[in-house]
């Protein structure tokens, strides 16, 4: 074989992969994939740019990090597939769970990575009248804030809820083998406010 071969071999081999390089794109960072309130400012009408902020809201709302977590029935979903929670569990009455079940059975305050158990203090499923699971963006929105089925809150409550809560904030923190939220938290409470401010309109 000539000594030039494996030379020209592993050149070739180097401008493939310089070639994938370019071909496919780097991932973009979490926080890219969440727009802010400043890239709907070109939109004059308040009413239409209400709408397409909570648009942009749905890509953390309707996130498995979310469904999971508000789902149609009593009993949870889980990963991105969003399949059946294993093993059986159910609400109960409080949304921690069944007597001996409890959910802080298996998720305690942080996430346990080894295990795959996800983990927060206040580790709770939403209430029966806040399933998000199934519905449209509009839908949703509408029972965003619809207080009979949105825990009694305000708006302005709301945003706090979205922007601060840290158990909604788990969703950017979910530990090991799930995809995280899009963006960050303090974006998507930005987004829930500015929301609020264009007049909380609705997708149809």
């Amino acid at each position: 074989m000539s000594p030039r071969r494996p030379l020209l071999a592993a050149a070739a081999a180097l401008s493939l992969v310089a070639l994938y390089r370019t071909a496919v794109a780097e991932p973009e960072p979490p926080a890219a994939l969440l727009r802010g309130p400043q890239d709907f400012a070109v939109i004059a009408d308040p009413n239409a740019r209400s709408v397409a902020l909570f648009g942009e809201m749905g890509k953390v709302i309707q996130s498995p990090r979310c469904l999971n977590c508000h789902p149609v029935g009593n009993r949870p979903t889980q990963t991105e597939a969003m399949r059946p929670h294993q093993p059986l569990v159910v609400r109960g009455i409080d949304g921690i769970g069944a007597p001996g079940m409890h959910c802080a059975n298996c998720h305690h305050s942080d996430n346990f990575d080894s295990a795959h158990a996800p983990g927060n203090p206040k580790w709770s499923l939403a209430p029966a009248e806040m399933a998000w699971q199934h519905k449209t963006l509009g839908q949703i929105c509408r029972q965003i804030q619809d207080r009979e089925r949105n825990g009694g809150r305000s708006l302005a409550q709301i945003v706090d809820h979205m922007g601060r809560d840290e158990l909604v904030g788990w969703g950017w923190h979910p530990g090991a083998g799930r995809r995280p939220a899009p963006g960050t938290q303090a974006r998507f409470g930005a987004l829930a406010q500015a929301w609020v401010d264009t007049g909380a309109r609705c997708p149809a």
